[in-house]
Order: C-alpha cells, then sequence, then structure tokens
C-alpha cells in the first residue's frame, strides 16, 4: 500500500494541468516466450487519464497493479504504469511512443520498456 501511495504522489504530476482530461480502466495480459518456452505471464489493471496536449498532440499516463505470474514460479503483485504520447504528423500518419514500468519489489529492481511506432490509416 505504501509503495502504490509513493507512486501515486511521484507520477501526480503527470497529471496535472488542463490537457489531461479523460479517466479510463485498462487491463491487459502480457504473455511471454523464449523461443516456444512459455515464461510467464503479467496482468496489469490500470487506471488512467488521457487527453490533448495541443490540436496534434494526445497524451496518457496510467497506473496500477500488476500480477507478475512466472511459469513454474510464486505469483506476485507488483506495481506498473506506462506514459505515451500520440501526434497526428498528417490526417493519415501517425507517430507513438510509449513508456512502460513494472518495479521488482525495490526502485533498483525496475524494468522498463520503450515502444516507439507508425501507424498510417487507409
Amino acid at each position: 500500500m505504501i509503495k502504490s501511495t509513493i507512486a501515486a504522489l511521484a507520477a501526480a504530476p503527470l497529471f496535472a494541468g488542463a490537457a489531461m482530461a479523460g479517466p479510463y480502466v485498462n487491463v491487459e495480459a502480457n504473455a511471454g516466450l523464449t523461443g516456444s518456452d512459455y515464461v510467464g505471464t503479467v496482468t496489469e489493471a490500470h487506471v488512467g487519464y488521457e487527453g490533448k496536449l495541443s490540436d496534434t498532440v494526445s497524451g496518457y499516463a496510467q497506473l496500477g497493479p500488476a500480477l507478475v505470474t512466472p511459469s513454474g514460479g510464486d505469483a506476485d503483485v507488483e506495481l506498473s504504469g506506462k506514459i505515451g504520447v500520440n501526434i497526428a504528423a498528417t490526417d493519415k500518419l501517425g507517430v507513438y511512443g510509449e513508456y512502460w514500468l513494472l518495479t521488482g519489489g525495490e526502485v533498483d529492481n525496475l524494468t522498463s520498456n520503450f515502444k516507439l511506432g507508425l501507424k498510417y490509416a487507409f
């Protein structure tokens, strides 16, 4: 509980300002494989906010518990979150980026990744 409170307070500046306005809930399960071997699943239950930052840019931030279930191991609950941005480069082309994090029991054991991509609508 204390870890969740500290993380929520640390993320509070991300929600400040008039740009972030739409709350949502996101539940997502990600299973991992190494070759054809199943290594585990992370199931996240996030509460988030999204909204327009400008005419062409929107952003979001979400935070919540993550059930980490390794193959053959004991399940554990950690804290995970995401922040991201979507940029409308043209009417049909969008650019997006996302930063994801998962605690590992301590701040020095943090797992994270970045995602960057393009989306073209026909």
